[in-house]
């Protein structure tokens, strides 16, 4: 056990530490088990976190972000955060002001995550398989640069099946009413 956490806090280092030499815009910590951000982390890319403009946090065991992670990496471009734990965003998601992709799909969201309606740039939002009933229709129409949204394989009510289609201008993925994604 001990010497699994050791492999994975040393594939942690590596990563960060290729992200800092080589300059990278991109940080990809996926698949390294963290059930947190590495506090640490934010000391080693305090120069440099305003070129990172892609981290990705998939397939971990996070279950939430703090806002101090979201007020660091301001300048995100695109955030993947998909097959976690998570259930809600804080607030401070809405710094993400170039923020143009955030997938949070395979997570445990029962509440659509409004913060992201404010985000000027954001044109693709991904929240495939998680537990959402309902969604800000008025507010996702009224986003300038949206394009897309996954909401397929959650439970939508349906108020949110009829009412959207004829508001949205953007391209709105739903299944079919009490459609369950296929086993992996």
């Amino acid at each position: 056990m001990l010497r699994k956490m050791g492999e994975a806090v040393a594939r942690v280092a590596r990563k960060v530490n290729e992200t800092v030499e080589s300059g990278s815009d991109t940080l990809d910590l996926a698949e390294c088990k963290l059930v947190s951000f590495p506090i640490g982390i934010y000391k080693v890319l305090r120069n440099v976190t305003d070129q990172i403009h892609l981290i990705t946090l998939a397939n971990n065991e996070l279950k939430s972000l703090t806002s101090k992670f979201m007020t660091t990496f301001s300048q995100l471009r695109e955030l993947r955060l998909e097959g976690n734990f998570l259930h809600r965003l804080p607030n401070e998601v809405s710094t993400l002001q170039h923020l143009k992709a955030i997938d949070l799909s395979r997570n445990q969201f029962r509440d659509f995550p409004e913060q992201l309606t404010t985000l000027p740039a954001l044109e693709t939002i991904n929240l495939e398989e998680n537990e959402i009933v309902d969604v800000p229709v008025e507010k996702l129409a009224a986003m300038p640069a949206l394009r897309s949204i996954n909401l397929r394989f959650n439970p939508l009510n349906a108020e949110v099946r009829v009412i959207a289609p004829p508001l949205i201008k953007f391209n709105m993925l739903m299944s079919a009413e009490g459609a369950r994604p296929p086993p992996p």
